[in-house]
């Protein structure tokens, strides 16, 4: 069974996503049968490196919405991260472009570190306040995870993987996935949002006993390219 998960690394509800996913598969008889491909999403391609305002004014301008209010939407985030173990500093967050973090996860599957890398990302960013838009930064969180360092710096410092991340963009596209994450199953089953651990193990349940075209289950939380959920 192959599950591809779609999601950006600055997606909070990706972050809580892979939190429930995990505790799903951890729960499903046949785990040792599931291979699971992290896909690249960019919620915003055209972000800068580093985001000019702090997250809660960036959120304010994008809803057009009082500072307060994001601040409150953030903190409801927050609540909700706490939930599944995790803990969100929007307070520490730099926003920036993850086309290269991307990247550097497609580097980490060469080495069988694919979710390693992805889980870094997120902690590095959600978490402890690191800019993932910048190539310092990224070399040392891929160097953390176990990446050779001189292939690190040479990915970086070149295109590679550019076409993989902007192909698993045109799939999204191809599939209609517009909002993260996005859990896909062997291609034939899919399901939109942070669905609860429970909901997830069904998902992989019924794909194991049919191969339907793909049914998309809405009820879950995204973040969107409209701008929706975070």
């Amino acid at each position: 069974m192959h599950v591809e998960i779609w999601s950006d690394i600055a997606c909070p509800w990706c972050y809580i996503g892979k939190r429930r996913f995990e505790a799903a598969l951890a729960a499903y008889e046949h785990r040792d049968e599931v291979q699971v491909t992290w896909r690249s999403f960019e919620l915003d391609p055209t972000a800068p490196r580093e985001r000019e305002h702090d997250g809660a004014t960036h959120l304010a301008e994008k809803y057009g919405t009082s500072r307060d209010e994001a601040l409150a939407m953030q903190e409801r985030m927050t609540r909700a991260a706490a939930g599944d173990g995790l803990e969100f500093r929007f307070d520490l967050a730099r926003g920036g472009n993850t086309f290269d973090a991307h990247r550097l996860v497609h580097l980490a599957a060469a080495h069988g570190a694919q979710d390693a890398m992805k889980e870094r990302l997120m902690r590095a960013y959600l978490t402890e306040g690191e800019l993932i838009g910048d190539q310092a930064v990224l070399a040392r969180l891929g160097v953390e995870v176990g990446l050779p360092e001189d292939e690190v710096r040479d990915a970086l410092a070149t295109d590679r993987f550019a076409a993989e991340v902007r192909e698993d963009e045109r799939t999204a596209e191809r599939i209609g996935i517009r909002a993260v994450p996005f859990f896909v199953v062997d291609r034939a089953v899919g399901a939109s949002g942070a669905h609860p651990p429970e909901a997830l193990l069904e998902l992989l349940r019924k794909a194991r006993e049919v191969n339907p075209p793909i049914p998309v289950a809405t009820a879950g939380e995204t973040c969107g390219l409209d701008g929706s959920g975070c």
